[in-house]
């Protein structure tokens, strides 16, 4: 099949090839901001085999009980689990092997600093393409203890209810409905 060209004046140029361009998300970790405050995100690349990315084009992989750790100054992703490629033969790839992380030298030098600080660790946050290539968003994170999740739990049930108070207002309906009253 030829390449398609467009013609400008007399001269034939060959189109470029059209690229995913784009965010496409493939998996989050949501119990990680449940569980851990998170100081300072960084986004970092992927090395994969071609069965992971097939399997992760079909939007397959699972964050939570994932983990970033430096070995060597290098940065590996481990626990992350990416099943095995239906139509793939025996080239499959191993499910929750380590992966390794692409940053920067700064990058790396300045996650080991606050790594050996203690009481932190490095999560996945969320599982993404951008413009065609695999990243992964990592989070330094603190744990939290039970009453700070019970604190957040509470703002942020306490932020909806101002906000769909805001929302009815706003839209013309008055007071709540449960208390049956009329609005001053």
């Amino acid at each position: 099949m030829p390449r398609p060209t467009r013609i400008v004046g007399q001269t034939r140029y060959p189109c470029p090839v059209v690229k995913e361009i784009g965010k496409k998300l493939i998996a989050q970790n949501k119990k990680g901001r449940h569980d851990y405050f998170i100081d300072e995100v960084f986004e970092a690349g992927l090395v994969l085999m071609g069965t992971e990315v097939k399997s992760l084009r079909a939007g397959r992989a699972t964050l939570t009980d994932g983990y970033a750790v430096v070995e060597d100054g290098e940065l590996w992703l481990s626990g992350v689990h990416i099943p095995e490629y239906n139509e793939g033969s025996w080239t499959n790839h191993e499910p929750r092997r380590k992966r390794k992380l692409l940053l920067n030298r700064r990058e790396i030098a300045k996650l080991i600093g606050k790594l050996k600080e203690g009481g932190i660790t490095l999560i996945p946050l969320t599982l993404y393409f951008k413009d065609g290539k695999a990243k992964v968003e990592l989070g330094l994170a603190r744990g939290k203890k039970a009453h700070d999740k019970r604190a957040t739990l509470m703002e942020k049930q306490a932020s909806r209810e101002v906000d769909r108070e805001l929302s009815r207002r706003a839209s013309g309906k008055g007071g709540s409905s449960r208390r049956g009253g009329y609005e001053d």
